[in-house]
C-alpha cells in the first residue's frame, strides 16, 4: 500500500504592523507599502541635497507668508510619516494647502493625504517610488507629484487627472522652473545640484610697463 505523506500548506506572509517601524533602527527610514516592511538607509549626499534645497526654496516662496510676491498659504515639510489607510510612507518632501491642514495633528504622523508630493530618486528607491507609492499616491487623491533625480540633474512633474498621472513638464540642468502648483514664482532648478563650483578668475599680476608678467616677481 502506498503511504500517503502530509500536504504542506502555504503559510501567509505576516502583515507588517506599525509596531514594526517603531522597532526599526533609527538610521533607516521604514515604510509598510502592500503589508511588507521596507527599510531605506537615510540619503545620500546628493539626495539629501536636493532635498533639503528644494524644501528651503519653497518653503521661502510658498510658506504661511509666501516671498518674492509669492502667494504663501502651503504647509511644506520634509520626511513627513503618512499613514494612508494601511500603507504608512515617508515621502522626501509633501505639501498641503493650509486649509487643508490649519493645525498640526496631535500624532507623530499624518493621516490627511497632501496635496503635492516630491520623491527624489535614488538607486535604491527608485523602483518603490515610481512604482508602488506612486499608485498609493494616485489612490489617496495626491493632486501633484514631482521626480527629482540628482544624478542626471532632472525634474517630471505629473498631475493627477481622473485617477491617472499625466506627465506635464520635464526639466533639467540649470533651468529655471515654476512647476504646478507652484507656479506663482520661478526657482532655479540648478540649485537642486551639488556641483563643483567653478573657480574664480585669477586677477592678472600687476607687473611694470614693458616687463613679462613673469618676470614681475619681487626683486632683490
Amino acid at each position: 500500500m502506498a503511504k500517503t505523506g502530509k500536504t504542506s500548506q502555504p503559510t501567509t506572509p505576516r502583515r507588517a504592523t506599525y509596531q514594526d517601524v517603531l522597532d526599526a533602527p533609527e538610521h533607516v527610514v521604514a515604510e509598510i507599502i502592500g503589508g511588507a516592511l521596507h527599510t531605506h538607509s537615510r540619503p545620500a549626499p546628493l539626495h539629501a541635497y536636493a532635498y533639503a534645497n528644494l524644501g528651503a526654496a519653497l518653503v521661502s516662496l510658498f510658506g504661511r507668508r509666501g516671498g518674492n510676491g509669492a502667494a504663501g498659504g502651503w504647509l511644506i515639510l520634509a520626511e513627513p510619516e503618512l499613514h494612508l489607510e494601511e500603507d504608512v510612507l515617508v515621502p522626501d518632501l509633501a505639501g498641503w494647502r493650509r486649509e487643508r491642514m490649519p493645525a498640526a495633528p496631535k500624532t507623530a504622523y499624518f493621516t490627511v493625504a497632501p496635496d503635492w508630493v516630491c520623491e527624489i530618486l535614488s538607486p535604491s528607491t527608485r523602483a518603490l517610488d515610481q512604482g508602488a507609492k506612486r499608485d498609493i499616491y494616485a489612490r489617496e487623491g495626491v493632486a501633484h507629484l514631482w521626480f527629482v533625480d540628482p544624478p542626471a540633474q532632472t525634474l517630471e512633474v505629473f498631475e493627477l487627472r481622473d485617477g491617472h498621472w499625466s506627465l506635464i513638464e520635464t526639466a533639467d540642468g540649470e533651468t529655471e522652473v515654476s512647476p504646478s502648483p507652484f507656479g506663482a514664482a520661478p526657482f532655479n532648478l540648478g540649485d537642486l545640484w551639488w556641483t563643483a563650483d567653478p573657480e574664480p578668475p585669477q586677477k592678472p599680476g600687476v607687473h611694470e610697463p614693458g616687463v613679462p608678467a613673469r618676470q614681475s616677481a619681487t626683486r632683490g
